[in-house]
């Protein structure tokens, strides 16, 4: 199944609704006139409509019994009141795809019902300016097709890749959390500029500029991050005196334990309570 042609609605059109909307619109993957939206928060939606021309849909049920494809977009705390508004109206016709992080399938089929198709993803933030990372767990009960139209919906807004639902709450602890992780590199690398002599802005503009093109070179040569390091590492150089300072401030553990602790957490909030 190709989401082309689909109705796509969005139970809930915060952020990362938005995002995707945007992907979708800026990619032509969906026109306007087949997504649709709902938000517990009218002055929200009232912006989301207003800004990308779609459609509001002022009750779950309705966006619901309208779209093919529903993205559950809502806080995971809600997310049981929002689904059971509308499992009256679900059945195997519709697929739903669950951006909310640490609500297990077995969870929201516990309120959609056994006959629900369900897919659950974990997006990251950067998916606003559509530089995403995404992870799709593999599910059961769906149709042929159903992973590759979620795989075409989140690569509009970014990178996806596919693992088991068991293995999501690693995502959440590295490319979940990680674009926390990366504002501290990037405003600590300002810092030091600014230590060092360099304006605010100038110093936050070279560290960001940094990150973005060291990522990109990464992943555009496929080159591993080493080689990239020992590229920029001259015997007896300015950056390999920074490096030591790095494995003297012991960084690499540190970013591993981050990781390492945010997937804890996540394990945490997932379990039935």
């Amino acid at each position: 199944m190709s989401i082309k042609g689909k109705r796509v609605g969005f139970l809930g059109s915060g952020n990362m609704g938005e995002a995707l909307i945007r992907g979708m619109l800026q990619s032509g993957l969906v026109p306007k006139e087949k997504i649709l939206a709902a938000d517990a928060l009218p002055p929200r939606l009232a912006h989301i409509t207003g800004q990308y021309g779609i459609r509001g849909v002022t009750g779950n049920p309705e966006l619901v019994r309208e779209s093919d494809v529903i993205v559950l977009a809502v806080k995971p705390q809600i997310m049981g009141a929002v689904l059971g508004e509308v499992a009256s109206v679900t059945d195997g016709t519709k697929l739903f795809i669950s951006v909310a992080a640490g609500v297990a399938t077995a969870t929201i089929r516990s309120h959609l019902g056994r006959a629900a198709r369900l897919i659950r993803v974990m997006p990251n933030t950067p998916a606003l300016v559509l530089e995403g990372a995404t992870a799709i767990a593999r599910a059961e009960g769906l149709e042929p097709g159903d992973l590759e139209a979620a795989q075409e919906l989140f690569g509009a807004v970014g990178r996806v890749v596919l693992l088991d639902e068991d293995a999501l709450d690693a995502v959440t602890g590295l490319s979940g959390s990680g674009p926390a992780y990366v504002a501290i590199v990037i405003e600590s690398l300002a810092d030091g500029g600014v230590k060092m002599g360099l304006d605010r802005a100038t110093a936050l503009l070279l560290a960001a500029q940094t990150v973005l093109g060291s990522a990109k070179l990464i992943l555009e040569t496929g080159a591993h991050p080493a080689q990239l390091k020992d590229m920029v590492s001259s015997p007896g150089g300015t950056t390999i005196a920074g490096i030591a300072a790095l494995e003297e401030g012991g960084v690499r553990r540190t970013f591993i334990t981050a990781v390492e602790r945010a997937t804890q957490r996540s394990r945490e909030l997932g379990k039935p309570r």
